[in-house]
């Protein structure tokens, strides 16, 4: 099937990539569905869900890694449909339920969520510039956002868009609000489609959009005015560790991918085949350690999510989503080098991986606010560790007298 799927997109002429999605999609979402793996990332906090702990369902998204571009979206999981449905599930009124979150559950139509913003360091939400204002029974939006995955998708038929109705107010996490913009309403302006490492990810691709006042009713409000960063962390706890999961996928593919070929016997240099050269030996013993080792993490993340929801499990989600896309990049890099220059073509799926992977230092936070959250929980920990410490001195002293020494 990733065969068909492929051969149907490169039959595709530049101007078609964003309009036609090959109809092997649909015969896989069907199979899918009738096979029970329809929106399994919704978990037990949902009636809408299949019922799936995050542990349960991390182990369905590390296999479907292994094809990224078509098993999540195959079974109505991918992103950002899933964190989108989430925050209409969690969040969502029964009208705003009806007319957005049923036909997302169905597959019938997609979604894209609209924060990212060119003229400000986006990676501190509280940045954000695009204007919120309300007008009698309407919200008047306008902004320029950018890096909007799914906006380019001809399905596309909402965005979620994140900006200020309170600029003012002294709690700057107060200020933004997250209201639902139907992708056909008047002022909006897909302005292009970015690359990654010239990758487009045609039909959804990564957007640039302009908001010119843009009108919506106030009923398209989402939980609350000032409520928008309350609604985005409930969105990006266990869609983290999606990510993750599918990333282990990739790793281990990539790694096969290295197998198969250094064990080729037709690639031979210095009168040796590849996998007996000793920096290949250990490349793949890296690769299968690092691998290992992040998905005990991830899994780990997932489990504490399960026990005390994502808002307690802040430390454990940060170390997997800090640790996951670099240990991928350093497995593709290797899978790449034993490929040679094929490792850099479309020949293989690894370039491609590669660079999707990078995405993910950013994508949901880049890894420094992880690393500085997470060196905060530590932190904390700092005047229990002292008080030990000094506890124990104490007893050591007192043993010592004790024995007369």
């Amino acid at each position: 099937m990733r065969c068909v799927y492929t051969r149907s997109r490169l039959s595709l002429k530049r101007t078609q990539l964003y309009k036609v999605i090959p109809p092997v999609m649909e015969e896989l979402k069907a199979k899918a569905r009738s096979l029970g793996l329809w929106n399994l990332f919704l978990g037990q906090d949902y009636k809408e869900g299949a019922g799936l702990t995050n542990l349960e369902y991390s182990l369905i998204a590390e296999l479907t890694g292994r094809s990224i571009r078509i098993a999540p979206e195959a079974m109505n999981c991918s992103a950002p449909d899933t964190g989108n449905m989430e925050v209409f599930a969690k969040y969502g009124t029964p009208a705003q339920k009806k007319k957005w979150l049923e036909p997302l559950l169905d597959g019938k139509i997609r979604s894209a969520f609209a924060m990212t913003e060119p003229a400000v360091a986006s990676s501190d939400a509280t940045n954000i510039e695009t204007n919120i204002r309300r007008e009698g029974n309407e919200y008047v939006i306008n902004g320029r956002k950018w890096w909007i995955s799914g906006a380019g998708d001809p399905r596309c038929a909402v965005y979620l868009v994140m900006g200020k109705t309170d600029p003012e107010n002294k709690n700057k996490y107060r200020q933004q609000s997250l209201v639902i913009v139907p992708a056909g309403t008047p002022g909006i302006t897909v302005v292009r489609p970015m690359t990654v490492f010239g990758y487009d990810d045609a039909p959804e691709g990564h957007c640039e959009i302009v908001f010119h006042n843009v009108r919506v009713p106030v009923e398209n409000i989402i939980l609350g005015e000032g409520r928008g960063f309350e609604v985005i962390q409930g969105r990006l706890g266990p869609g983290r560790i999606h990510h993750c999961m599918r990333s282990i996928g990739m790793a281990e593919r990539g790694l096969e991918y290295m197998i198969a070929r250094v064990t080729d016997p037709s690639r031979r240099t210095f009168g040796k085949n590849l996998a007996q050269h000793g920096t290949v030996i250990q490349d793949i013993a890296i690769s299968r350690i690092e691998i290992d080792q992040t998905r005990f993490l991830v899994l780990n993340a997932a489990k504490r999510i399960d026990e005390v929801q994502a808002k307690g499990a802040l430390k454990e989600i940060s170390m997997a989503k800090i640790a996951t896309p670099s240990m991928l990049l350093r497995v593709l890099d290797r899978a790449m080098q034993a490929h040679g220059a094929a490792g850099l073509s479309q020949d293989f799926p690894l370039a491609a991986f590669y660079a999707g992977a990078r995405t993910l230092r950013y994508a949901d936070g880049p890894d420094e606010v992880h690393m500085n959250q997470l060196g905060r929980v530590e932190l904390r920990r700092a005047t229990e560790i002292s008080e030990r410490i000094k506890a124990q001195k104490r007893k050591t002293e007192e043993l010592i007298l004790n024995a007369k020494l």
